[in-house]
């Protein structure tokens, strides 16, 4: 897929025209999904008339103006949290229902671990989109039985789409990856290193219906609302470390140079033709040409398989 294209998905999973019920954001301690969840309301207000956002509070205390419906679920129980859902939905007009609704949950980190897949597909709905936050830095509560799966891992096997919230942090501050988390554990948050920025690495993870799954990695600026293919020094480096390990493996030159790359893709394979010749005249059945030398038997009632 071009990056074109790439960028259209996630345009239209943020604005819940992709058919995908439930979104899964996980964020850290130095990306938060604060900025991703803004432009899920950005695209929603996007439009000229506001499609209805229910808000499901573990951890916000107070209603965001954008906000259709406040459920405070920390007086409110799993359970009647699901079941207002539910009927605020049932009561909207035909007009509301025909467009998507967005549901949000600001936390899953404070659900049970047997009780949080309950919960979210008690909220799923066909004219509702999910987007629901889990907060990796969490330590998980002690779980209940025994050789019962993480939450995490409940939830990334039920989403459909999963974003990951990373930050772009400066590589003068800080030296790697690796070195931050360590830093952060600590809660030693180094200066300067563009943690919890509204510009932002995303790693996009969607899964069609076949069951294959896509990723994509982007970089988000909520600024602009401007959404960038994010292509890592790894990745583009990759061909040239393999050519480069292959020139002096033997004698033989076993690379190829751009003239040799682009004469290799403008080859028309005889396959393909034969799929064009085959296809002008039949369609998609199965054709067989028989040849001279074929022995074909007109009274044999198993010799022509048409």
């Amino acid at each position: 897929m071009s990056s074109q294209n790439a960028a259209v998905l996630l345009t239209r999973l943020l604005s819940l025209r992709e058919s995908s019920s439930f979104h899964l954001v996980l964020d850290s301690l130095t990306q938060s999904s604060y900025y991703l969840v803004r432009e899920y309301i950005h695209h929603q207000y996007g439009h000229q008339h506001a499609n209805e956002v229910i808000y499901l509070s573990f951890e916000t205390g107070n209603r965001p103006q954008w906000a259709t419906e406040f459920v405070d679920c920390t007086v409110e129980s799993q359970k009647d949290a699901v079941q207002f859902v539910k009927t605020y939905i049932n009561s909207l007009s035909a007009a509301s229902r025909s467009s998507k609704i967005l549901i949000i949950v600001d936390s899953l980190n404070h659900l049970p671990n047997e009780h949080v897949i309950q919960f979210v597909t008690g909220l799923v709905a066909p004219n509702a989109v999910v987007v629901a936050t889990y907060h990796t830095s969490c330590v998980e509560p002690f779980v209940k039985y025994t050789n019962y799966p993480s939450t995490i891992s409940l939830l990334t096997y039920f989403a459909s789409t999963i974003f990951e919230v990373e930050p772009i942090f400066n590589s003068s501050v800080v030296d790697d990856e690796e070195t931050l988390e360590r830093q952060v554990a600590k809660l030693n948050f180094p200066a300067n290193a563009n943690l919890n920025s509204q510009v932002f690495k995303l790693v996009l993870t969607n899964r069609r219906r076949s069951g294959r799954s896509i990723v994509y990695k982007f970089t988000i600026d909520c600024k602009r609302h401007s959404y960038e293919l994010l292509k890592e020094k790894e990745e583009e480096n990759y061909k040239e470390d393999e050519e480069s390990l292959l020139k002096d493996l033997t004698t033989f030159n076993l690379t190829t140079s751009s003239k040799e790359k682009l004469a290799r893709e403008q080859v028309e394979l005889p396959f393909m033709q034969a799929q064009e010749a085959l296809g002008s005249t039949a369609g998609g059945a199965i054709v067989y040409e028989f040849e001279k030398d074929d022995d074909y038997d007109e009274e044999d009632p198993y010799e022509d398989p048409f």
